[in-house]
């Protein structure tokens, strides 16, 4: 020990000195300037700073708490000032700050705890906006039915059918894209273990989103009634683990995904691409597509097809096969081909001897939306279903000649 001098000691002992923290700060102001700096860039993208309000967003209201009570407190501000390149610490408070003004310092850090590591604000857990707080109030407020012996029999006769088998239950999609396509009058679903009944429809009114809506009166099997939106339940059907669509007594299972002990199989729904390499062909091969229903086997059907002016005289490849159970073929066939009637491909191709013929049966519609009309035809909902091409969807009828929404 004696043989080191002290600047020798001091050199031994930095070796175990604690590393100085970053920029000097302690942890309380590394949270603080992370908190701010998550404001600042809710700023930057949302073009104003985070305001206060039912019809705000729940994380702008809690960044509104946040720089609110940044700006009460002297030592928060002396700490964020030379990082205020957009002036929030001088700004005017946004609104009320009620909830800022009873927070203390211990509730602001907790607040802020976790914003200079990975958490996030954006990213709590368990917390629903407004909106879904009113729709779950909407579905749960129920009154009583005062009419429901006008309703009783209906609900009588669902019951009946499906356990003769007339009726079946069928997975809710989600909405495909136009008003009513999954909710019309006088349809039955399965929302909350109750059986529901869509006894009207009001006219058409425009959410707070842009979106078309409209107000229902829905009747349930227990004698109650509720007058929610249909987009409301349209979302309720989707979450419900256990909703569920009942079918028309006249869709029958069409297809089945298993076959039932006393069904008789009826045919197959085909869905073909062709190889030709003619120009006017081959610039639509995507969504260019043959739909038919054979009651025998495909690929035996398709062997001669480049000899065959139905098959566009050149090979095709089988893209997707629907099997069937207890149809009527014919009217099926018909059915697909009137929905895509207004993409039915118009051309003429010559036979083998020369003689012009123009196939029916092949239109141009992107593959997932024949899946959505063969989904629509199973579960009940394809009734007054055509396609749009303009817009490449499924639409009411209506919808497509300009008629009325609702």
């Amino acid at each position: 020990m004696s043989d080191l001098d002290l600047d020798e000691l001091r050199s031994e002992l930095d070796d175990f000195a604690q590393p100085e923290k970053k920029g000097g700060r302690s942890p309380r102001e590394e949270r603080i300037i992370a908190g701010f700096e998550e404001i600042q860039r809710f700023v930057e993208k949302s073009g104003h700073a985070p305001r206060h309000g039912e019809n705000g967003d729940i994380f702008e209201r809690l960044y509104a708490v946040r720089l609110d009570r940044l700006r009460a407190l002297e030592d928060c501000r002396s700490l964020l000032m030379p990082f205020d390149h957009q002036g929030l610490l001088t700004g005017a408070a946004v609104g009320a700050a009620a909830s800022a003004d009873s927070m203390d310092e211990d509730e602001l850090l907790a607040e802020l705890e976790g914003a200079a590591g990975s958490s996030d604000i954006t990213k709590l857990r368990h917390v629903r906006t407004n909106a879904e707080k009113r729709e779950a109030e909407e579905i749960a407020n129920r009154e009583k039915c005062l009419d429901f012996e006008n309703f009783k029999s209906l609900f009588q006769q669902v019951q009946s059918d499906l356990e003769s088998g007339a009726r079946t239950t069928r997975r809710f999609v989600k909405d495909a894209g136009f008003l009513k396509a999954d909710i019309q009058t006088g349809q039955f679903f399965i929302l909350g273990g109750q059986t529901a009944y869509v006894a009207e429809i009001g006219e058409p009114i425009k959410a707070p989103n842009g979106e078309t809506d409209a107000r229902l009166r829905v009747i349930y099997s227990n004698g109650t009634e509720s007058d929610l939106l249909l987009r409301s339940l349209q979302r309720a059907l989707y979450k419900d683990e256990a909703g569920r669509r009942i079918t028309e007594p006249s869709a029958g299972p069409l297809f089945d995904n298993q076959t039932g002990d006393g069904d008789q199989a009826s045919g197959i729904v085909y869905v073909l691409r062709s190889k030709s390499e003619e120009p006017s062909i081959a610039a639509h091969r995507e969504i260019l597509h043959k739909i038919g229903v054979t009651g025998g086997d495909v690929e035996r059907r398709i062997a001669n097809a480049q000899l065959d002016p139905t098959f566009l005289m050149a090979d095709v490849e089988i893209v997707a096969t629907y099997e069937l159970y207890n149809i009527n073929r014919t009217r099926l066939e018909n059915l697909i081909h009137r929905i895509f009637g207004a993409a039915r491909l118009d051309i003429a191709i010559k036979d083998r001897f020369g003689n012009p013929v123009t196939p029916r049966e092949w239109f141009l519609v992107p593959l997932f939306v024949i899946d959505e009309a063969i989904e629509r035809i199973r579960d009940g909902s394809i009734t007054g279903c055509v396609y749009d091409p303009h817009t490449a969807k499924l639409v009411r009828a209506a919808l497509l000649s300009g008629g009325d929404t609702a």
